[in-house]
């Protein structure tokens, strides 16, 4: 079918990064789960038993500050929430980009994915955050794989696995995150940084 065919040409035949926390998971073109379409995925956790990772390009219409105004002030613009995945919708993670010199592997409420993007501990005072974060976002559920099922979608052309940076994290409302993502990445990506969620649209 048609919807495959950039799956099926144009992921298998580049050459494959693993999945690891703090690394992107970049929906192929023509992705066939509607639900994942133009989607960039942060992986948060990979263990034995699957991973688990957020939407970071789903915003919401829902103000953080309706929902958690603790931690308001140290949410990037825009300041909504995002929606992290179908997993567990009710359930909140957040992701922040440390600031400057702050030591990751000594914090008690930050937890290393890459550069300095870290998983930001919500139990936490906020208030003792503050100067310890460069901004974060607050994401309401997650994306999840069990054991082996994500590595399938990646042999089938599903996903391509690229580094973070922290500023896919905090990028600004109007970013075609998805876009950014695959115009930095080696050619023939980047050529097909603007394909649409439908084709329909195009």
């Amino acid at each position: 079918m048609p919807e495959f065919f950039y799956a099926d040409r144009l992921f298998n035949a580049l050459e494959r990064e693993e999945p690891a926390p703090g690394m992107l998971l970049v929906a192929a073109p023509g992705m066939p789960a509607p639900e994942f379409a133009r989607t960039v995925v942060l992986i948060i956790e990979r263990d034995v038993d699957g991973t688990l990772g957020v939407v970071l390009n789903r915003r919401s219409d829902v103000a953080v500050q309706n929902v958690m105004p603790d931690w308001v002030e140290l949410v990037a613009s825009p300041q909504a929430l995002y929606i992290g995945g179908p997993v567990m919708p009710q359930a909140a993670v957040a992701v922040g980009v440390s600031a400057s010199g702050v030591d990751i592997a000594g914090h008690p409420h930050f937890t290393r994915l890459a550069n300095r993007l870290v998983h930001v501990d919500l139990g936490a005072d906020p208030e003792l955050l503050a100067g310890d974060l460069e901004g974060m976002r607050v994401f309401a559920g997650y994306a999840g794989w069990d054991t082996g099922q994500l590595e399938e979608e990646i042999e089938r052309g599903d996903w391509f696995v690229a580094p973070a940076l922290p500023s896919d994290v905090v990028a600004p409302g109007a970013a075609d995150l998805w876009g950014d993502v695959m115009r930095r990445q080696a050619m023939p990506l980047p050529l097909f940084a603007t394909f649409p969620a439908d084709l329909e649209d195009n």
